[in-house]
């Protein structure tokens, strides 16, 4: 067998996005027909484990393929898997996986190299990394793990908040790479929350993030006070700078404030349906937090080095900021995400006509257009720990972000900020997508999933189950001005799936004739091409993979001889011509 050659020195898609805008574009034509599986291989043996623990899917987020050359890096799982046999007392019954098993597996990273038409094993890295703890914030959705190839490097996530510079050639470390060091206690209770990226000059910034010790199970960290938190950066000859997301935020409310917007709810204190109630009351502030990054944002970096994160209160998903930092980590701005979007009563939902007060996924009669029903004010963005939504600079220097939002049955929305942090627009999908960007004739085009979910918004006691009746996925391309160019829809002939399955990606990836690659939880991998008007149904190519309902939301990526590298079931399959 010839031996593995040395490792290559021109990483092609070397992070989250493929570059530091996070465009997931490249300038090569991707290998379309997908006709052949090139290679298959098993990163996460413990797939099954985690659906049968979770109940209900897969978990679960994956680090992007990083393709340099002749070679790729990806993770792989090794360890054990311990179901959680008893329940800390923090956690509820649907969060039966997480600390125990999160302990017992072990992260690794492998570098593989195409050896006549075969990819080869040439050595493994196991880190000491391991995700945040389980608990309220994450509520079983395990943190993803993203090394990042650079300087000659693999820049792999280790404990304590800390980085390994992994050697290409042997895969032995090269020297550990920590802000934190001289501090038992913080190492200890700091993680890597989220993955690293570079900028052009090969500086790595990447999140961490310190919580309080979870006390043998007994105590939740999430629902206690983050004991601190940063954006850190690590030049390419390993000078690191911090900064605390505090200063990043100063405008944020304190910690310890009880100013950040609540939501209306059926329980204690008891605020029946429908809502909002009327048109002036407000929910009750709840105690906010200090500011800390959401827990899978990988950074973008835009061409002039600035720098953008999000943050939000440790305790408010709702109270969060777009955050724009200068190269030498010191505050630009941070754009509020709060009460920018104003689709909510009369526009995504129906005001209930006068007298009627049982109409599913409606607003009250005389409720105020435009607002969240369930908090009466302008909607809100949130930053869920339990996406990967990340940071787009798009060519013109705006910033999107996909935010959660609820109100809209979860759809979430991608909100759009301009370099100087003013809000500029929305498009009303945003849940858990990185959204990827095909530059061309002048312009660009943003290509998203587009989920309409089956799924309950909020129900009348005479409706105690209600759902939109528009389940629908789409993956849809988006002009410069937020307005769809063309969607393409999921369709089935499975009687258990007449409205088609769901996009299971959490970025798409987009060649140079703006060809899209897209996963589906219908267990293929499609291609799909520019040239389309309105709704189409016909992609240039599709290639079955392997059975995925549930899956896990999975980023994709090309390679520079146009090989498309996914993911599907804990497998990384490589598709060619």
């Amino acid at each position: 067998m010839p031996p593995i050659p040395p490792p290559s020195e021109a990483p092609f898609w070397p992070q989250w996005g493929a570059n530091p805008r996070h465009t997931g574009e490249v300038a090569v034509a991707g290998q379309s027909s997908l006709a052949t599986v090139l290679a298959q291989v098993t990163y996460d043996p413990f797939v099954q484990e985690q659906i049968t623990e979770a109940g209900f899917g897969l978990l679960t987020h994956y680090q992007a393929p990083l393709v340099d050359g002749n070679d790729v890096y990806h993770m792989r799982k090794t360890g054990s898997y311990v179901a959680c046999s008893t329940p800390q007392a923090w956690r509820t019954t649907s969060e039966q996986c997480g600390p125990d098993a999160w302990e017992t597996m072990i992260w690794n990273e492998v570098r593989y190299s195409w050896v006549d038409g075969v990819l080869r094993q040439a050595w493994t890295f196991a880190t000491d990394w391991k995700p945040p703890p389980n608990g309220a914030s994450l509520a079983g959705w395990e943190p993803v793990f993203h090394p990042i190839d650079v300087n000659g490097f693999i820049y792999v996530p280790a404990a304590g908040g800390a980085v390994w510079r992994v050697n290409k050639a042997s895969g032995i470390a090269h020297d550990k790479l920590d802000p934190f060091s001289g501090s038992g206690a913080v190492a200890a209770n700091t993680f890597v929350a989220g993955p690293l990226v570079a900028d052009t000059s090969g500086n790595v910034y990447y999140n961490a993030i310190e919580l309080v010790s979870p006390a043998n199970g007994t105590v939740d960290p999430w629902l206690q006070h983050v004991v601190g938190s940063w954006l850190v950066k690590i030049t390419p000859a390993g000078v690191i700078t911090t900064a605390t997301y505090a200063a990043l935020v100063p405008g944020a409310p304190a910690a310890d404030a009880v100013e950040c917007p609540g939501q209306f709810n059926q329980n204690t204190p008891a605020t029946p349906l429908p809502w909002p109630p009327d048109t002036t009351t407000l929910p009750t502030d709840r105690l906010c937090g200090a500011q800390r990054p959401g827990i899978n944002v990988a950074p973008a970096i835009a061409d002039d080095g600035t720098i953008y994160t999000v943050s939000r209160a440790h305790f408010v998903a709702m109270a969060g900021y777009l955050v724009a930092v200068n190269p030498d980590l010191s505050p630009k701005w941070a754009a509020s995400l709060q009460h920018r979007l104003s689709d909510g009563c009369g526009v995504l939902l129906p005001i209930a006509e006068p007298g009627v007060t049982d109409m599913p996924n409606s607003c009250r009669n005389g409720a105020n257009p435009g607002v969240d029903p369930r908090t009466n004010q302008l909607g809100s963005g949130q930053v869920s720990d339990l996406g990967t939504s990340s940071p787009v600079v798009l060519p013109d220097g705006q910033v999107l972000y996909g935010a959660q939002t609820s109100y809209n049955a979860s759809r979430g929305h991608l909100m759009r900020f301009d370099a100087d942090g003013n809000f500029t627009g929305a498009y009303e999908f945003g849940w858990d997508i990185t959204p990827a960007v095909w530059e061309h004739d002048a312009t660009y085009s943003i290509v998203l999933k587009d989920n309409h979910y089956g799924a309950r918004m909020y129900c009348t006691a005479a409706h105690p189950v209600c759902a939109f009746t528009d389940e629908e996925y789409y993956i849809t391309q988006l002009d410069a001005n937020l307005e769809v160019e063309w969607r393409f829809k999921s369709t089935s002939d499975d009687p258990a799936h007449p409205n088609g399955f769901e996009w299971c990606i959490n970025q798409p990836a987009i060649d140079a004739n703006g060809v899209v690659y897209v996963n589906s939880e219908d267990g293929r991998v499609y291609t799909l091409p520019q040239g389309n008007v309105g709704d189409f149904t016909v992609p240039l190519a599709g290639h079955f993979l392997t059975a995925a309902i549930g899956a896990a939301y999975t980023p994709l990526a090309l390679g520079p001889d146009g090989r498309v590298y996914t993911q599907n079931y804990g497998d990384l399959f490589v598709l060619g011509d």
